[in-house]
């Protein structure tokens, strides 16, 4: 560990509201800090230490669960970013830790690499998405945290703390999905693979097929996502394998990714999502057209710009982790429950798989995992659904993405995560006096 040799004065603003991307998470800070260089960073939590002031660092906003919330020092990290080490041969980049993912993905191909896996969106900056647990999809790959093969936390007294495998293990262990729980990650080192491309072929499909073959077709492809709609038995199947850098494939053409991408999967889905908000009743026939606007598609492209997809329409989130082997009855028992009651769901289901992993309290945590997310349109009611869905996974080990809504405490997580208290006892030696907490923290880990 190291300690600040000198206090410095960051960008600092009091009285502002903060708002998550999906406008359902508000707090009103006493204080927003914005510093400029790790060293401000380092001054900061030692006089908030000093102050008994709680602190919460927020990436980009894009949690749906009460993360980020605080009513004392919110962190912003926007200067803490970009590229700070390259090691070619090892294939590894050291990045701040406010960098987003739209601006490393492409920073790393210019450099000839890649992250081995990505989510759907990637408007996280790189610590938010590892600390709250974002995956991809892939049964043989595993979510982004995976790829962390060293971190750096600023802990409450403003010293740094380095940890990796071999250095300080079980602060890396816990620290990857950390929960901005034992400090404020200031830097990540990540472990590459050569850039690469995905072979991507899209199609729609029966829900009852899907069931029927999803064991064969996780296996069969890098990398499955599902998108079911409700109401209806169409399912939007992406089988995505991972083919050469130099592999030109098929291109998909301008005019065709601006009509899926900008023109259907927003700007008409907007429309649909606000016709619904006033006549919720015309949801399942309105679901009905939009499964409709789906067709196939074959094309190759950069790993990231696959994986990765712009989501301008605003919703809120829900997604759980179960066995690979729950998977099936999930889904069915889902659909059943959204099949005998009133309602309104104009948001696909969707449906991924990851590989197992050794981070303590990630989703994935020592099993291999299907995950099933259910959406709402932020301004719509969920209409029951996300209580009907949390009570059919708790009968399934449902772990709950860190960054989605969710209600389990601490009592249920501790079932569900077998190195939960080894957790908090890195907790407890890292930040003794609770300064990295909230209302939301102490509900996951029971202070």
């Amino acid at each position: 560990m190291s300690t600040p040799t000198s206090a410095t004065t960051p960008t600092t603003t009091s009285g502002a509201t903060w708002t998550n991307w999906g406008r359902n998470q508000t707090c009103h800070p006493a204080e927003v800090v914005v510093p400029r260089d790790v060293d401000e960073l380092r001054a900061t939590l030692a006089r908030a230490h000093t102050r008994g002031i709680p602190v919460r660092a927020v990436g980009s906003g894009h949690s749906f669960a009460p993360v980020a919330v605080t009513d004392g020092l919110q962190l912003r990290l926007d200067h803490l970013a970009g590229t700070t080490a390259f090691d070619a041969e090892a294939a590894r980049v050291t990045v701040g830790a406010g960098t987003p993912l739209h601006v490393l993905n492409p920073a790393l191909q210019a450099l000839g690499l890649a992250l081995p896996n990505l989510g759907d969106i990637d408007r996280q900056t790189i610590s938010g998405a590892i600390s709250t647990g974002t995956h991809g999809s892939g049964l043989r790959r595993q979510g982004i945290a995976s790829a962390v093969v060293g971190l750096t936390l600023a802990l409450a007294d403003g010293s740094l703390l380095r940890c990796s495998a071999d250095v300080e293990p079980e602060v890396f262990a816990a620290a990857r999905v950390g929960l901005g729980a034992l400090g404020v990650i200031t830097e990540v080192e990540l472990q590459c693979v050569p850039a690469f491309r995905v072979h991507a072929k899209e199609f729609t499909a029966d829900l009852a097929e899907v069931l029927a073959t999803v064991d064969d077709d996780v296996r069969a492809h890098d990398h499955v996502d599902m998108h079911w709609f409700p109401h209806t038995p169409r399912v939007l199947v992406k089988h995505n394998d991972d083919v050469g850098a130099d592999d030109p494939g098929r291109v998909l053409p301008a005019w065709r990714e601006k009509l899926d991408d900008d023109v259907l999967s927003n700007g008409f889905f907007e429309l649909v999502n606000r016709v619904a908000t006033r006549a919720p009743r015309i949801v399942p026939r309105l679901a009905q057209v939009t499964a409709r606007t789906l067709s196939d598609r074959e094309f190759t492209g950069d790993s990231w710009r696959v994986f990765c997809s712009p989501r301008r329409v605003r919703f809120r989130e829900m997604e759980y982790a179960v066995p690979l082997t729950s998977f099936v009855p999930v889904v069915t028992e889902l659909r059943a429950w959204i099949d005998s009651h009133d309602v309104s769901l104009p948001f696909p289901v969707e449906l991924r798989f990851t590989g197992a992993d050794d981070i303590w309290l990630s989703t994935a945590h020592e099993r291999d995992n299907a995950y099933v997310a259910v959406h709402q349109y932020h301004r719509l009611d969920d209409g029951g659904v996300f209580a009907a869905f949390e009570a059919i996974v708790a009968e399934h080990a449902g772990r709950p993405h860190w960054g989605k809504l969710h209600t389990l405490g601490a009592d249920q997580l501790r079932a569900l995560y077998p190195r939960f208290d080894d957790f908090r006892i890195v907790r407890d030696r890292l930040d003794p006096d609770r300064t990295f907490t909230s209302d939301h923290v102490r509900h996951l880990l029971g202070d």
